[in-house]
């Protein structure tokens, strides 16, 4: 450190000066300057490098944690603080998180649902269990709503649909995209919190020809349904918080492939071991050595490695 204050400085003062005040003798930075950089510097430029492209690649989200995870990946055995300053020294950082706002409304005359799920978030197959939200999306033009439904065993997201209107048509529409992707749902729980939009007929009527039972938050507890907002916090900081504000129609189309192309199919998940929702799947229907749903195989290649019919 001391040699490479020098040679940034010399041309500011003399370099026996600097050795003298550094307490090195000139002869030891000449011998180093000859030597040229340590081999641990020489590999923190190549690290720099891969930050720099896997930071890129996750669309400057990643913070440390999963950049070294995709270091790992490609054979360096790297720790989180060595990553950590060399993503300091790039000016790199991932996307940070603001505060939460709530879009419930559990002032309604509908029945509620007792508390099935309560807080057991980990579980030990896909669809035993989901947990569903709404959240306000700002665009140019005023709110967009989004509701999603998430598996709790790979935190995926099985089910998403947006519109201009916070209405059951909205949690409608989610449920239904959900239930054609994953058609071997039933027997799970739906958790939800109290909103008029989960407790009105219409949805618990869905759920009940689904043969999935309705399980509802506790009143004013966020974190009975803890998995949905941290989605949602998610989303929000990595892709809409960064870009100016824009139209419904790019905003849809933003958080679709958002969802779609890089929380689903990419983005490491701290909760299931920094792999993402599908291949957390995958790994677990080859440990269970059973076929992986439709929509895994669609997104994952599966139909090349296993020819037949799909169900």
């Amino acid at each position: 450190m001391r040699f490479r204050f020098i040679e940034a400085e010399k041309a500011n003062f003399p370099i026996t000066l600097m050795c003298r005040c550094l307490r090195v003798s000139r002869s030891g930075y000449y011998a180093w300057r000859e030597r040229g950089p340590s081999k641990r510097v020489r590999y923190d430029e190549r690290l720099k490098i891969e930050i720099k492209a896997s930071h890129k690649a996750s669309h400057q989200r990643y913070g440390s944690p999963r950049v070294v995870r995709d270091l790992h990946e490609n054979g360096h055995r790297v720790a989180r603080k060595r990553v950590a300053r060399l993503m300091r020294e790039l000016g790199l950082e991932g996307r940070r998180k603001r505060r939460y706002r709530t879009t419930t409304d559990s002032r309604h005359p509908f029945p509620i649902a007792v508390n099935v799920l309560m807080r057991d978030f980990e579980v030990d197959a896909p669809d035993t269990a989901w947990v569903t939200d709404i959240t306000y999306l700002a665009t140019s033009e005023g709110w967009l709503y989004l509701a999603v439904i998430l598996d709790l065993f790979s935190r995926r997201v099985v089910g998403h649909a947006m519109s201009e209107r916070i209405d059951r048509h909205l949690v409608l529409d989610a449920l239904g995209n959900a239930l054609r992707q994953r058609p071997g749902a039933r027997d799970a729980i739906h958790h939800s919190d109290r909103g008029s939009q989960y407790a009105c007929h219409d949805y618990r009527k869905a759920l009940t020809e689904a043969g999935i039972t309705c399980s509802m938050s506790r009143r004013a507890n966020c974190w009975d349904n803890a998995v949905a907002e941290s989605f949602f916090a998610t989303l929000k900081t990595e892709l809409l918080y960064p870009l100016p504000l824009h139209t419904r129609s790019v905003t849809r189309v933003l958080v679709a492939d958002y969802i779609d192309s890089f929380y689903n199919v990419r983005r490491r998940h701290s909760s299931l071991g920094y792999v993402s929702p599908v291949e957390f799947e995958l790994q677990h229907h080859r440990n269970e050595g059973s076929a992986p749903t439709s929509s895994v195989r669609m997104q994952e290649g599966w139909e090349q490695e296993t020819p037949g019919p799909t169900t």
